[in-house]
């Protein structure tokens, strides 16, 4: 069955309208276009930055699951706000999987607004190319839009020097920080410097999720050797979220001989991670070692100061007028991430737009006391002592034991699933889950949900147990609100 771009976005905007506020459908969705879809990608346009960066946001794993739906295949999904950056035309998308995956020309042919074959979709053990012309980069992550200040501006420093001599200064480059604070923008930004000074530089982005995925599905179709292929001979490699190695053998072995690989043909290596080498439990010893021979950088929450230039950039880039009042206050309203200031932006232009109201200080007091209270109620089904309650009922352990220094397997558990819960129905801060649980610092609560996220996805029996917690307390919920 041949499928048209249109037909294929029209499919997708049937099943995403159904799901969503009709309000919310017209507002956001509906003017958006399809301009491109490929065997693992569709490209979306829209009319604004803003209204690109809300759609990809808030609606992006919906419109993925819809495509996945239509084409019979998981898609990536891009979102622009208008032609590329480079040229003014958007770049090409491989139809077919590239046979030479880094041969610095296109194997396939082009869709824009032809047609795209319903059918299985292809191994990620032969992936489309990830040649320079496709180095899986988001044209937003710029230094450009890097705002530097105290808190990043040693890892920015080292980012650039990366990006204007792979492979000679610090190599590897480590970066570590918590969540929001820019490492993956700035990952993004070596890698479009890079490619401006020498667009022929073989430049590959990954996480550490996709290249553990890819490196099973390759095992399972015995084409490890074209994984190989398409990961040793790269010029740049950024890797993302390298603690999801953690306890994965085989995946780290693999990426052990990669940065070998590499690092002897003098390619860049660039990695992020929740927190330093050294502190990253369940990681080979070698691996530690290796990511410590070039230059390990935090990046740090932003000061006052920074926060206020992110925030006027932000505004800058909207098109948007903030008197100094409202950035002021946003900045001391606001101080924990990027993320969190960029939120707040973007939160305002949607009330905004909504209530057709002028963003005033009195205005941005009252949208930031509902997002604050939003946060608060996101999950109002439980307080924490009764999560904690259940869960050590569910697990047979007692409830003190989980803010305990105990590590035996059971307790250790009980706490990861604790964690993950409170921060699912309650959207606390990670810090705030950490004080609750024995003091533990954010970047270990980070790992415990990670954890127990990533074990839901594959352990039927464990996520059965964690859902049935959960379902328990919304219950508890039900009765409280209607009786």
């Amino acid at each position: 069955m041949e499928l048209t771009t249109q037909d294929v976005w029209t499919a997708i905007l049937e099943q995403v309208r159904a799901l969503v506020p009709e309000h919310a459908f017209q507002t956001w969705i509906a003017g958006a276009r399809c301009v491109a879809v490929s065997a693992d990608a569709l490209v979306i346009e829209t009319q604004s930055p803003f209204h690109a960066e809300w759609l990809e946001d808030k609606y992006g794993d919906l419109i993925k699951e819809a495509g996945a739906s239509v084409l019979g295949y998981k898609v990536l999904l891009s979102v622009s706000s208008g032609p590329s950056e480079e040229g003014g035309v958007l770049p090409a998308v491989l139809v077919e999987p590239s046979t030479d995956i880094f041969a610095g020309k296109e194997a396939g042919s082009t869709l824009q607004s032809g047609s795209v074959s319903r059918r299985p979709a292809p191994s990620p053990a032969s992936p489309p190319s990830s040649s320079p012309a496709d180095p899986g980069l988001f044209s937003r992550y710029t230094f450009d839009r890097f705002v530097v200040g105290g808190n990043n501006q040693l890892a920015d420093a080292a980012g650039r020097a990366v990006a204007d001599n792979p492979g000679q200064l610090y190599n590897p480059l480590f970066l570590y920080g918590g969540v929001g604070l820019g490492k993956t923008h700035l990952m993004h930004a070596i890698g479009h410097a890079s490619l401006r000074i020498d667009p022929s530089r073989r430049v590959a982005y990954v996480s550490s999720e996709q290249f553990t995925n890819e490196l099973i599905q390759a095992i399972r179709k015995g084409a490890t050797d074209r994984f190989r292929a398409r990961y040793r001979q790269i010029d740049l490699l950024l890797v993302d979220d390298i603690h999801f190695l953690r306890g994965k053998e085989s995946t780290q072995e693999e990426f052990f001989h990669t940065f070998n690989a590499l690092y002897d043909a003098q390619g860049q290596i660039v990695v992020t991670s929740d927190r330093p080498p050294r502190e990253m439990e369940g990681l080979e010893q070698r691996l530690v070692s290796r990511f410590e021979w070039g230059l390990v950088v935090d990046l740090r929450p932003p000061d006052y100061e920074t926060r206020m230039a992110i925030l006027r950039t932000k505004a800058e880039d909207e098109g948007l007028d903030l008197a100094g009042d409202v950035i002021d206050y946003i900045a001391h309203a606001c101080s924990s991430s990027v993320r969190e200031l960029e939120g707040a932006v973007l939160k305002l232009l949607a009330v905004s737009s909504v209530w057709n109201e002028e963003i005033t200080l009195s205005f941005a007091k009252r949208v930031l006391a509902l997002r604050r209270l939003e946060r608060r109620q996101r999950g109002p089904v439980a307080s924490p002592d009764r999560i904690t309650q259940l869960v050590a009922s569910q697990w047979r352990v007692r409830p003190e034991a989980l803010s305990s220094k105990s590590r035996s397997k059971n307790i250790a558990e009980a706490r990861h699933v604790a964690m993950y819960v409170v921060r699912e129905l309650l959207g606390t801060p990670l810090q705030g889950i950490g004080m609750l649980y024995g003091g533990r610092d954010h970047s270990t609560v980070l790992y415990s949900i990670r954890k127990v996220a990533s074990r839901m996805d594959g352990d039927e029996a464990f996520r059965d147990r964690v859902e049935e917690v959960i379902a328990e307390l919304k219950t508890d919920h039900a009765r409280v609100f209607h009786g």
